[in-house]
């Protein structure tokens, strides 16, 4: 494969994603960051700058999507923006492919986009990736399901995060092209363990475990979970609990622990651009969620050296291998999370399941995935091509 990735064509690429903190827009920014290193010219089509577009690149580009209020729409009618956006940019800036994270509306609005190119002579090929909600939650409401099929369906490349991802699709829609599975990755250079020992000991003062859980605080996260896990785990083990993050399921949590009188060893820290630095001097992440298609949130402490207690829900069980990296439970059995969370916990233990997690975040470091995207380009490329000669 490498000896193949170093004749690999440069590209111009169009990445279409959700800006926000949420793990498709960050695998989407991560990856075409990573891209641009590799000397491809990026172009992000989106309404904000993405959150992790924060460093300067000579192959890194950004445009707007100007979304305006009109009288007439109750909704500024984004899906016609954004794909008024893609032809503009795919024209002026010449791209070769468009790559659309998260399927609604990214699928539709390119789909639309290749349409209006078409007509103008240019065929650009559009490759979904599925993240995981777009498919199991919103994919799946009669108002979405017919346009989200045919958008996939008519894609010309099609990738998962995870296998169980792939089987989701294929159960809950009439997909009838090849997915290919190429799960998410992690910067090893930016999470990583640091020497931050002097907030360990501010948040510990007394030689605590500390324990994590970082999310955007929706019901699906289970976050109830974590602090019932922790409110019986600081009975055996004296522990704190950071939780990361902000949503609507805040408030809900902020009662839960005054009922359960656990807030003096609880801090709600919000929303952290630095999560590397918290989970540097974590000790065991949490992870009870009722759904998650990959759980890039784990993979992120895992690879800070943080074993993970999770669900073994979706993708999970391909991520966390349970007895090695940590342990996986069925969801919602807070009793067995405690039992292995302490397990975890003991001082002969610890060492072994933080070196196993490392190991297994390495295996999934971003200069081992990037060139599954790369060479899934040249593919999708290729077969686009030879279907346009023989057409």
């Amino acid at each position: 494969m490498n000896q193949f990735l170093q004749n690999v064509q440069k590209m111009k690429i169009g990445i279409v994603c959700y800006p926000t903190f949420g793990g498709s827009g960050v695998v989407a920014t991560e990856l075409g960051k990573a891209l641009a290193q590799k000397g491809h010219k990026i172009h992000f089509i989106t309404y904000s700058q993405p959150t992790r577009l924060d460093f300067f690149n000579e192959n890194l580009f950004y445009h707007e999507v100007d979304v305006r209020p009109y009288p007439l729409f109750d909704f500024p009618p984004y899906e016609l923006a954004l794909a008024s956006k893609m032809v503009d940019v795919t024209l002026f800036e010449k791209l070769d492919l468009l790559h659309v994270h998260y399927a609604i509306p990214h699928a539709s609005a390119a789909y639309m986009a290749r349409q209006i190119l078409m007509s103008k002579g240019i065929r650009i090929p559009v490759i979904t990736t599925l993240h995981g909600t777009d498919i199991t939650l919103v994919g799946k409401d009669p108002s979405y399901e017919p346009v989200v099929t045919f958008s996939i369906n008519e894609s010309d490349g099609i990738t998962a995060v995870s296998e169980n991802l792939k089987e989701d699709t294929y159960n809950h829609f009439e997909i009838t092209k090849h997915i290919e599975v190429i799960p998410n990755f992690v910067d090893i250079e930016r999470f990583k363990k640091q020497k931050k020992d002097h907030f360990k000991t501010a948040i510990c003062p007394n030689d605590e475990m500390l324990i994590v859980h970082t999310s955007n605080f929706r019901k699906v996260k289970r976050i109830e979970d974590v602090v019932h896990v922790f409110y019986k785990l600081r009975q055996v083990v004296p522990s704190k609990l950071l939780l990361v993050g902000d949503g609507p399921e805040r408030s809900k949590i902020e009662q839960l622990c005054r009922e359960l009188g656990t807030c003096e060893d609880i801090r709600f820290l919000g929303k952290l651009d630095a999560i590397e630095e918290v989970l540097s001097v974590a000790d065991l992440f949490l992870m009870p969620s009722e759904k998650e298609s990959f759980g890039l949130a784990a993979l992120e402490a895992m690879a800070c050296e943080v074993p993970v207690v999770s669900s073994n829900a979706g993708g999970l069980p391909e991520l966390n291998i349970s007895g090695f990296s940590g342990y996986t439970c069925n969801v919602g059995d807070v009793e067995e999370m405690t039992r292995r969370a302490i397990e975890i916990l003991d001082k002969k233990n610890l060492p072994v399941f933080k070196k196993n997690a490392l190991s297994r975040a390495l295996q999934f470091e971003i200069s081992e995935i990037v060139p599954m995207y790369e060479n899934y380009y040249q593919k999708v490329l290729s077969e686009v091509s030879e279907k346009a000669s023989s057409g």
